[in-house]
């Protein structure tokens, strides 16, 4: 073998760590956002000429960067472990697609934390990869449970026609709960809206002093279970007072938090417990939320 064929087997056998891959995607993405941007407020031939050579510029800088990775084991983990900068943070689209394929429709809108403000060493390239996989799991899966009921659905004699009539979609999305600068709290949701038992929602909340994920039991102290469980109780009281229905117990009702118990943080800094759809009350009801106060 020559030394160019070996040098090649090399070059192609270096991986690139999925940490510092999804880092470089999310800056071309945003690289790209800007020169969009830019690309509509310059209307002059001088304005274009400035765009086409930052593009160039930028084109290169990737390229001298991505060669330098695929080339440098040693300068590949020392990029891989750059500091993520920022003090506030801001929730951004990552990645979004819409598609549909034998009358369905997948509409996919993908978040990233993007830190904004300099020199505090948080890190938050793991929870934007684990979203990223988690978005993409989801609607793979959705897709793969709609073609299964799609095949069912005509093989037991219903027609295509009658299938287009389902409309069925599959939605992945996120909601920001607040964007302020003690904390950063969002959800990330997977819906289907032929059938709610594979529905998922994933709450992210960030405490932008540490990095660190915030808990109940930060929020609240060591006897948070108590003291949410006495505020919730007492708030399904009132609400049944004034007309709406819960589950009791025995029917599968509120029967006490967990440390798993799903929650945002409001803009009052303030912890609002979740229960998804069915959970405590008739599905009627949407989700149930309960903010907790703490002990005055």
């Amino acid at each position: 073998m020559g030394k160019l064929n070996i040098m090649k087997e090399r070059y192609d056998q270096i991986t690139i760590p999925e940490e510092l891959n999804f880092r470089i995607q999310q800056e071309i993405q945003k690289s790209r956002k800007q020169q969009e941007e830019l690309r509509g407020a310059g209307k002059s031939r001088r304005f274009r000429r400035l765009i086409h050579s930052v593009e160039a510029a930028a084109a290169a800088v990737c390229v001298l960067f991505t060669a330098a990775l695929n080339t440098s084991s040693a300068f590949a983990k020392e990029a891989g472990e750059l500091p993520v900068i920022g003090g506030l943070a801001r929730i951004l689209t990552f990645r979004s697609y819409e598609t549909e394929k034998d009358n369905i429709a997948v509409s996919v809108e993908i978040p990233t934390i993007e830190m904004i403000e300099e020199d505090t060493g948080i890190r938050v390239d793991e929870i934007n990869q684990e979203i990223l996989e988690r978005c993409d799991q989801y609607a793979d899966e959705a897709l793969q449970r709609a073609e299964e009921y799609r095949t069912a659905f005509l093989e037991t004699g219903g027609t295509q026609e009658e299938w287009a009539e389902h409309d069925i979609k599959i939605t992945v999305g996120y909601e920001i709960r607040q964007q302020g600068s003690d904390y950063l709290s969002f959800v990330v949701k997977g819906t289907e809206n032929w059938t709610t038992a594979y529905s998922e929602s994933r709450y992210y909340n960030l405490d932008l002093k540490t990095g660190e994920t915030v808990t109940l039991k930060d929020m609240l102290g060591g006897d948070y279970v108590e003291l949410a469980n006495e505020s919730i109780r007492g708030q399904i009281a009132e609400r049944k007072a004034s007309g709406e229905t819960f589950f009791t117990e025995e029917e599968g009702g509120f029967a006490g938090i967990t440390e798993d118990t799903k929650f945002y943080i409001n803009e009052n800094n303030c912890p609002v417990i979740v229960f998804e759809k069915y959970e405590i009350a008739p599905g009627s009801s949407g989700e149930i939320e309960f903010e907790i106060t703490g002990r005055d």
